[in-house]
């Protein structure tokens, strides 16, 4: 049978896999580790891996061809699906879940604020590439998003960084002290911050690191643990 792939996600504790969807077989994945081979054969053309929503995947209901060329895994039709139900898009409103209002931290000077669903742990975290990260507080997605532009606009940071930025000060990263310090000194500001939703929980700095996942430790690209092989496959540039 066919398995259409559906790109590189990150698990919390686990790393990075590569994620596949098969018709009628549900969702699988194959974890990548540095160092591994990776072979696969790609046959036919390019089709839309239409919408997940829910906990389950639905398939593009016109199973629209899409283009060689294109970055998007998804037809215009099934991506306004997920726009119009996206939490950035603020359309969902009466959404009950619980969310996180996060610091993430990518380099000297590199700050942002974020939210991302409670239940997705720090996997956003991750898929971001963010360095280090703390969370600030916890409560109603309408309150967490209100906390965001608040915090946004009184620490100056985006809610956005470019990925270009990112990548370029991977190699020359500060200790994980002065990681952390940074990271507490936006916390420390954030928390004693006046006009802080009521029903948004503020939470403790608890700084984690994700150097060594990344197998950046140190900003020698050589790492300890699962992230060690980096060194042996070019260091940072290979990452």
């Amino acid at each position: 049978m066919t398995w259409w792939c559906t790109g590189v996600r990150w698990r919390v504790g686990g790393g990075p896999a590569l994620g596949w969807y098969g018709e009628g077989k549900g969702e699988r994945e194959s974890p990548l580790a540095f160092g591994d081979v990776l072979a696969f054969r790609a046959v036919g053309g390019r089709r839309c891996l239409g919408v997940w929503r829910g906990g389950r995947r639905t398939p593009c209901p016109a199973g629209a061809v899409l283009s060689g060329r294109g970055t998007r895994a998804q037809c215009a039709e099934c991506a306004g699906i997920d726009r119009a139900h996206s939490v950035a898009a603020d359309t969902m409103a009466d959404d009950p879940r619980p969310y996180h209002v996060y610091l993430a931290w990518f380099g000297s000077g590199m700050v942002k604020v974020g939210i991302t669903g409670v239940g997705r742990g720090s996997a956003r975290l991750l898929e971001q590439g963010a360095v280090a990260f703390t969370w600030l507080g916890r409560g109603p997605l309408m309150a967490a998003r209100r906390a965001e532009e608040l915090l946004r606009s009184a620490l100056g940071v985006p809610d956005r960084i470019p990925y270009a930025q990112k990548r370029a000060v991977r190699a020359a990263l500060p200790p994980a002290g002065e990681r952390a310090a940074e990271l507490a000194t936006a916390h420390a500001t954030a928390v004693a911050l006046a006009g802080w939703p009521e029903s948004l929980e503020r939470l403790p700095c608890e700084v984690v690191d994700h150097a060594e996942v990344f197998g950046i430790e140190g900003g020698t690209g050589k790492g300890t643990g699962s992230g060690a092989e980096v060194g042996r496959l070019g260091g940072v540039g290979a990452v």
